[in-house]
């Protein structure tokens, strides 16, 4: 339901504001420039969809082999002490707690293209379990908004941009995004083991929260330690080398269960392929509606809006131009890397405002992309408060980022 009022409310919005341009600037043109948005976020959906195909058969169907296999329930053995208390829910030993695992690991090591296809997995063990099949779950909004804050130990993404316009330390942003991605994820499994009544002082919860606050700690210094280069470096050749020995591991495990690796594998790749072609329709409905509000130049008078607020209040404004960045974060992904790209562009890669556009890309997740992709690969159409929780990590997220960002480089 909150999605469909958002959906219209940026349709509605795109509106008004085209309608403006044309009354009092006589830009009767901007019509145009909303419609060829429209048809070319279409376009994109369609085609981002299409380069998921082959991504999803794959992962899917090296999952389909590590379930068969038994590893993702080890993994859900493994991490079923404290699974099993944030997602109740979900009876323990179920396969839905290894692929959660799978998920949440490799969005921790900033693998995008592997994290999807093990979330999608994940919903579809969990809409099993669930008795309401157009009703989201506790235990899908738990794992919803863990997607949505985006916890990333290696950002490689951020840093591979930051690189490729020539930064001269690409590398300078990992620390600030780490902090920032570990406190908005933090919040938002705090804020909802509270809304779903989670006590979140259990000796597991709170040992495992301050296992990871230790590990994350222990991560920076190490990196804090090493030259700009080989953070660089090491960071991707960690990341490479554990999700190709998860492929290898899942092999071996299947190998000693004695399975048919190769009609596994089609199986799953098959699921991947029917997952890619239905979230076709959810795809073009938000980027769509964000294109055509991106078109009608609303964004451009909401920025400068806040920096004309922000420095009558006699703060520094300079941040605001990453703002659009953090707007466009939780809308869409390939939208907020453009207007990162687009700020490094303007201001310069080893500007301070790149730098804060590129802790706050790096800060969250996809919120409205991950909602409209995992809910509608299983066709959930009432998503109960997933939106605002999800947007509570995307905006402590982005805050701290900035803040951070100034720690670091202001």
């Amino acid at each position: 339901m909150v999605l469909n009022y958002i959906w219209i409310g940026f349709f509605i919005l795109t509106f008004i504001f085209a309608l403006y341009e044309t009354i009092f600037n006589g830009n009767i043109d901007i019509w145009t420039k909303i419609m060829n948005s429209s048809f070319d976020s279409a376009k994109t959906a369609f085609e981002l969809s299409l380069g998921l195909t082959g991504v999803l058969s794959l992962w899917m169907g090296i999952m389909k082999i590590g379930e068969k296999g038994g590893v993702i329930p080890f993994f859900g053995r493994l991490v079923s002490p404290l699974f099993t208390r944030l997602f109740p829910g979900i009876p323990k030993g179920h396969p839905a707690m290894g692929s959660i695992f799978m998920n949440v690991s490799a969005n921790m090591l900033g693998l995008d293209n592997a994290a999807t296809p093990l979330g999608l997995k994940a919903m579809q063990q969990m809409q099993e379990l669930n008795p309401k099949k157009d009703t989201a779950t506790d235990a899908m909004l738990m794992f919803l908004v863990l997607n949505a804050s985006g916890l990333v130990l290696i950002p490689i993404g951020i840093m591979t941009y930051r690189a490729s316009c020539g930064a001269a330390n690409p590398t300078d942003v990992f620390v600030p995004i780490l902090i920032a991605t570990f406190i908005a994820t933090l919040v938002g499994i705090i804020a909802l083991c509270l809304k779903q009544r989670i006590n979140i002082f259990n000796k597991v919860i709170l040992t495992w929260i301050l296992g990871l606050t230790a590990a994350i700690g222990a991560i920076m210094y190490g990196f804090s330690r090493l030259t700009p280069e080989d953070m660089q470096k090491y960071s991707s050749f960690a990341a490479n080398l554990i999700l190709f020995s998860v492929i290898i591991g899942f092999i071996i495990a299947g190998m000693k269960k004695k399975i048919n690796l190769y009609e596994n594998f089609i199986e799953g790749a098959k699921d991947g392929f029917k997952t890619a072609v239905m979230i076709i329709p959810y795809l073009v409905a938000i980027l769509v509606a964000v294109g055509m509000f991106r078109a009608s130049g609303a964004m451009n008078v909401i920025t400068d809006g806040l920096i004309a607020l922000v420095s009558s209040m006699g703060f520094d404004s300079e941040w605001v131009e990453a703002l659009p960045t953090a707007i466009m974060k939780p809308l869409s992904g390939t939208g907020s890397r453009g207007m990162m790209v687009d700020v490094i562009n303007t201001f310069g890669v080893d500007s301070f405002v790149a730098r804060v556009a590129g802790c706050v890309q790096g800060s969250t997740d996809t919120t409205f992309y991950i909602l409209a992709v995992y809910f509608g690969s299983v066709g959930i159409k009432k998503t109960r408060y997933a939106v605002p929780y999800a947007l509570l990590a995307d905006i402590v997220g982005s805050i701290t980022g900035i803040v951070v960002a100034y720690f670091f480089f202001g």
